[in-house]
């Protein structure tokens, strides 16, 4: 099996955002991203931004009603009437303030939910059009976290930044023109420094206790990967007894988050006793100025009552400012984890005006094809062969030899070091990825399904057939009788990663989908080494059958697999050493006659043990 060889072969790519290391970064630079989606809804943010002010108009407006209240209803004042017109306004505002808060929600929730989608399905495009060498250093755990806290960043972020930050600033302008309005300037001096403190104060701690979030971050994301990798690999903890190692490893990573946690909460404490202490000491000191007016009759009952009522409105929200930069701060940070995803460089792109594959036969030609996943490590040296249109070429060695290389580089899941792989004379770096992709199909050796029914995945080889179409995929793969057998037939889960299905029954479903999508070029990688005997024999008449016509690459380990082929390689440490149909390299007496002996001294001690245990 060359690909496992291969893999342990692939060099370590810049690693993704999961387990890169931590780097000081401008969180902010994210939020240019996020532009385009708010002019994209411009008339509903403008819409919103309206409520908002006319929320906070009635917000500012409703102490000076209490004012002209309190001032009325006055022993010192001779009360002729109650004060009803007043009362009635001041319940007015009271409930416009909660209606054009909850209008401006109601407008502005689409725009931050329709951000959301297109940043998450940006970012899953991305994923998808990174190179095998990222997929196959990625921490699944780790990523996907990653993108769901980010994807939920970005609302939490358009939130607080349009109804946070701005109706403060705001609420903060519309109290200082009362205060320096109606009262001295002393008391709008206090005001201003207070804010002041309270922003420096904030600002400071929070970007402290970013440092210490961020790491508490990166370790949930690791003990997330830990937990999924270990769940994704049941079988092989249970085949090594292995339960209460990898509980003790997640333990051990959930005890490092624990006590990043608790430094987080501990931290919020000190910043939640420093900011009440601040609005504290300049609540108390303004409340101390309107009382000795009120004392000296410079000021009413009215005013001192305004004055706190004010206090109270710039303070709430103020102290809500906070927890608002808190937020925010933890959003760029979990955006900017999800943004470094985008940043992953694409290894293999499309170059500017690539073209599609041209319909008709296709004749596939391997030019002196080099080859290294690392630079210090060779795979492939001066591979030439051509496999004419219609016509099968198998390729066989022994593990480790490059055979699966070449249906990745076939592909082109990676490009080639040197030489060219050519498609109808056409390199395939000149044409379009979708293109190549859509007319090669592939049996894998190791057979990975979704997590869904049989049908979906057999269907999934060409998602616009019928479902007679797919029916006859799976006759077609000698797998309908087992399907239609199961009681909930081709509806049927097959698990995570098609666990439900032996290994033959998998590479059934693979062979009916490669099968379905009918491509010009199939590529059969070990397709029968999941199967006995028996079905070996039915499965490789099959595939011989749909093989005709088609230019077909079969890269095998059993020689008894590929005696048909109009030409069979030997490779032997990435270089083809031996070449001919299967009577002309027997003939040879070379590296394939040697295995072919090999393989049929091996059949036959099988046949002999199992005579020998029917006796």
């Amino acid at each position: 099996m060359s690909a496992h060889g291969h893999i342990s072969a692939t060099p370590t790519a810049t690693p993704p955002a999961s387990e890169a290391k931590p780097q000081r970064r401008n969180e902010w630079r994210v939020v240019p991203t996020l532009l385009p989606f708010l002019w994209e809804y411009k008339g509903r943010v403008a819409i919103a931004l309206t409520f908002l002010v006319a929320a906070k108009l009635a917000n500012v407006g409703v102490p000076l009603l209490m004012k002209g209240i309190v001032d009325d209803l006055a022993p010192t004042q001779q009360i002729l009437v109650v004060p009803f017109m007043l009362l009635v306004a001041y319940g007015v505002l009271r409930f416009a303030n909660t209606l054009f808060a909850e209008l401006r929600d109601m407008v502005f929730v689409r725009v931050a939910q329709r951000a959301v989608r297109r940043v998450a399905l940006n970012v899953f495009r991305h994923l998808h059009s990174l190179s095998l060498r990222f997929h196959l250093n990625r921490q699944t755990g780790g990523m996907t976290r990653d993108i769901e806290r980010g994807t939920r960043g970005i609302s939490t972020l358009l939130t607080f930044m349009l109804f946070s930050i701005i109706p403060v600033i705001l609420e903060f302008v519309l109290v200082a023109v009362v205060l320096f309005a109606r009262f001295d300037w002393r008391f709008v001096a206090v005001t201003f420094a207070a804010v002041i403190a309270y922003i420096i104060f904030t600002i400071s701690i929070t970007e402290w206790r970013t440092a210490i979030r961020r790491r508490a971050n990166e370790l949930d994301s690791k003990a997330n990967t830990r937990a999924v990798d270990s769940l994704l690999n049941y079988e092989t903890v249970k085949y090594f007894n292995n339960e209460e190692f990898e509980a003790q490893r997640y333990d051990a990573n959930l005890t490092s988050y624990e006590s990043a946690a608790v430094k987080t909460e501990a931290s919020l404490g000190l910043l939640n006793i420093g900011q009440s202490g601040i609005i504290a000491i300049a609540a108390t000191t303004l409340m101390v100025f309107a009382a000795q007016g009120v004392a000296d009759k410079s000021l009413t009952i009215g005013d001192l009552v305004l004055v706190n009522a004010l206090l109270i409105q710039l303070y709430i929200p103020l102290n809500f400012l906070g927890m608002a930069y808190r937020e925010i701060k933890q959003s760029l940070i979990d955006m900017d984890r999800m943004f470094r995803l985008l940043e992953e460089n694409r290894e293999i792109q499309d170059k500017p005006g690539a073209q599609p594959l041209a319909d008709g036969p296709a004749t596939v030609q391997f030019d002196k094809v080099n080859f290294s996943y690392e630079p210090d490590r060779q795979i492939l040296f001066d591979v030439s062969f051509e496999i004419p249109a219609g016509h099968k070429v198998a390729v066989v060695g022994h593990s480790g030899s490059g055979k699966s290389t070449l249906s990745r580089l076939l592909y082109r899941f990676y490009d080639v070091s040197g030489g060219a792989i050519r498609i109808n004379q056409t390199d395939i770096r000149d044409v379009r990825q979708s293109s190549l992709r859509a007319a090669t199909g592939i049996v894998p050796q190791d057979t990975v399904l979704f997590n869904d029914t049989i049908y979906y995945n057999i269907h999934y080889g060409r998602t616009s057939a019928s479902k007679e179409e797919v029916l006859e995929a799976a006759r077609a793969a000698h797998i309908h009788d087992f399907i239609v057998s199961l009681p909930e037939g081709y509806e049927s889960p097959v698990g995570e990663r098609g666990l439900k299905l032996s290994g033959g029954e998998k590479q059934r479903v693979a062979i009916a989908r490669a099968i379905l999508k009918n491509p010009r070029i199939l590529i059969f990688d070990e397709a029968t080494s999941a199967l006995d005997s028996k079905s070996e024999k039915a499965i490789q008449e099959e595939l011989t059958r749909i093989a005709r016509g088609h230019t077909t690459l079969v890269i095998a380990h059993r020689l008894s697999t590929v005696m048909d082929a109009d030409q069979i390689l030997v490779m032997d440490h990435g270089r083809i050493i031996e070449r001919g149909t299967h009577r002309e390299l027997l003939d040879r007496a070379g590296a394939y006659a040697q295995m072919w002996a090999l393989q049929q001294e091996e059949d036959q001690k099988q046949v002999q043990t199992v005579d020998t245990a029917a006796a």
